[in-house]
C-alpha cells in the first residue's frame, strides 16, 4: 500500500507532513511516530507556506476546515488537517475525518465496470439495452435513435441523458426512469454532464448478479484496504463526517447546509454518480491502485489495459468538462493541455471533482497524487477553486528541485 509517513514538525499548525517506512493503507490513520526531519529533497517551507494559505481560506471563511494530501512515487509527503469538521460541536478536522465525495465516486465506478469488462462480461460498445432492456425505447425528440445508446456512451456523458443524479428508491427503479427520460441530443453528437454512470452501477448490478455497494466492497474496497469507504457511515464513521456548510446570512460566514447527497435520513440507496463518503487516505490508495496499472501491494483489481482505457481521451475534439483544456476518458476527467487550475499537471493527469469542493487527482508523468477534502456548497465551480489550485501549485513545487 502507500508507504507511510514519518510527520514533519518544523511549525505549529496541526500539520502532519509525511514522510514513510512501510505500513499497509488501512492503518493509515493510525497515530504517526514522531520521527526527525529528514531531507528527502522536499522543500518543507513551502509546505509551511501551503498550510498558511489554506489556513487563510479558514479564516475567511470560505471553509469550516481541509483535509489535503499529496503523494510522489507511492510515498505520502504532505497530510495535513486544518480547521474544524463541525463548527458547531467546535469538532476540530482530522486526517481520518470522513467526507461525501459526491461526484468523486464516479470513477470507482466506472473502475468497477472495467472489471467486468477485464472478465470478459461486457463489452464497452454493448448497447445499454442489452443490461436494461428499457433503453431499447430510448427517444430523441420523440422518435426512435438512429443508433442506441452504448456503456461508452454513459461512461463518458455523451449519451443525450441529462438532468438530476438523485436515486429515486432502488438502483433499478432509477435506470428504469432514466431509461424513460427524453434524450438532449443524439448519442455520441455532444458532451454533457449526467446520471449515465447511475445506470454503469446498474449494469453492475445485472451482469454481476450483486448489489452494487457489495460488488464495489468485495472487488475494490477490500483489496485495497479502502476501510471508511462506503455508501452508508456506520454509527462510528458518522462521528467522524464532515458537516456541509455553505455562506452564511452574514459576510464572511458559514452556515451548516443540507443536500441529497450527504442525506443520511431515511432509507439511502447506493449512488453510482454521487453516493460515496471517504477520506483522504483511502482516496489516495485508490488513486495509487490505478496510478499503477491498476494494482497495489501485490493486489490487483483491473488490468493496465482497463486503466489505459479509463485514463485517455475518448471524446474527440468535443469540448467537455468545468475547466478549459480538458477531454474525458471513462469516468475520468482527462487534462489535455494544462491552463489555468491546471497548470502545474502534466498532459494526461486524470482525476475528478465532487459537488462539495472535494477533488482527486493523479499525474503519471510527475509520479504524483492530489487529494483536497473539504465541505461546501454555492461557492461556485469547484474544480475550478483557488484551494485546487494552491493544493496541486505548492506541492508540485515542493518536490521540484530548487533553481
Amino acid at each position: 500500500m502507500f508507504k507511510r509517513i514519518s510527520p514533519w514538525i518544523g511549525f505549529s499548525l496541526s500539520v502532519v507532513c509525511l514522510f514513510v517506512e512501510a505500513l499497509p493503507a488501512q492503518d493509515a490513520t493510525q497515530p504517526l511516530p514522531r520521527l526527525e526531519r529528514r531531507a528527502d529533497g522536499v522543500r518543507f517551507e513551502l509546505l509551511k507556506q501551503l498550510d498558511e494559505q489554506l489556513q487563510a481560506f479558514i479564516d475567511e471563511k470560505q471553509i469550516s476546515g481541509v483535509v489535503g494530501l499529496a503523494a510522489k512515487d507511492g510515498k505520502v509527503f504532505y497530510l495535513s488537517a486544518l480547521g474544524q469538521a463541525d463548527i458547531e460541536q467546535q469538532r476540530p478536522m482530522r486526517e481520518d475525518t470522513i467526507f461525501a465525495i459526491a461526484s468523486m465516486t464516479k470513477p470507482i465506478t466506472a473502475t468497477a465496470v472495467m472489471i467486468l469488462r477485464d472478465e470478459g462480461k461486457l463489452s464497452l460498445d454493448d448497447p445499454v439495452s442489452k443490461f436494461i432492456p428499457e433503453f431499447k425505447d430510448a427517444k430523441l425528440e420523440g422518435k426512435p435513435l438512429d443508433k442506441e445508446i452504448t456503456l461508452r456512451h454513459v461512461l463518458t456523458h455523451t449519451s443525450g441523458l441529462t438532468g438530476s443524479q438523485q436515486n429515486d428508491r432502488s438502483l433499478a427503479n432509477t435506470a428504469k426512469q432514466l431509461a424513460a427520460r427524453p434524450l438532449a441530443f443524439a448519442p455520441g453528437d455532444k458532451w454533457e454532464y449526467s446520471p449515465g454512470l447511475t445506470v454503469c452501477g446498474r449494469v453492475v448490478e445485472v451482469v454481476s448478479g450483486q448489489p452494487f455497494e457489495v460488488f464495489l466492497k468485495e472487488r475494490i474496497f477490500q483489496p485495497l484496504g479502502m476501510k471508511d469507504t462506503t455508501f452508508h457511515p456506520d454509527a462510528k464513521q458518522q462521528e467522524r463526517l464532515a458537516t456541509l456548510y455553505k455562506p452564511g446570512a452574514e459576510k464572511n460566514s458559514l452556515a451548516p447546509a443540507k443536500h441529497w447527497i450527504n442525506d443520511l435520513s431515511g432509507e439511502r440507496t447506493p449512488n453510482p454518480s454521487g453516493g460515496l463518503f471517504s477520506t483522504a487516505s483511502d482516496m489516495a490508495t485508490f488513486y495509487q491502485a490505478i496510478l499503477n496499472g491498476g494494482e497495489l501491494n501485490g493486489k490487483r483489481i483491473v488490468s493496465a489495459d482497463s486503466v489505459r482505457e479509463m485514463t485517455n481521451v475518448q471524446t474527440g475534439a468535443l469540448t467537455t468538462g468545468f475547466t478549459p483544456g480538458n477531454g474525458w476518458g471513462l469516468g475520468w476527467c482527462v487534462v489535455r493541455e494544462p491552463q489555468g487550475v491546471s497548470q502545474m499537471l502534466s498532459k494526461g493527469s486524470f482525476g475528478h471533482g465532487g459537488a462539495f469542493g472535494t477533488q482527486g487527482w493523479v499525474d503519471p508523468q510527475q509520479r504524483m497524487i492530489f487529494v483536497l477534502m473539504i465541505q461546501r456548497t454555492e461557492f461556485g465551480n469547484s474544480d475550478a477553486s483557488d484551494l485546487r489550485k494552491t493544493l496541486q501549485d505548492l506541492t508540485v513545487q515542493a518536490v521540484q528541485p530548487e533553481k
